[in-house]
């Protein structure tokens, strides 16, 4: 199973808020997902919430975020831990 770090839509019309899941790729881009990681607001100020832990459990597990995905998790410092905690893996 190809799991991927995904945003799934939310909110009104024109008034979008986004879950920042893990899925299957093959399912639908607002069908089940397997977890909730956290949300992106891009309305209100690109407030974005993300469990720290759930991200980089899925992450470790070789779940793939998308580019959308990969920048928001870059901006809140995931990635650079995620990073690093593979470079100690190795040594």
């Amino acid at each position: 199973m190809a799991v991927k770090i995904r945003l799934t839509r939310m909110g009104a019309k024109k008034r979008p808020c986004y879950r920042i899941v893990a899925t299957d790729s093959r399912k639908s881009r607002d069908g089940e997902y397997l977890e909730l990681i956290g949300t992106y607001a891009p309305i209100d100020d690109s407030k974005v919430k993300i469990n720290e832990e759930l991200a980089l459990k899925w992450l470790n597990q070789g779940a793939i975020p998308t580019d959308t995905v990969r920048n928001l998790l870059s901006k809140a410092g995931i990635m650079k831990k995620f990073a690093d905690s593979k470079v100690k893996k190795d040594k």
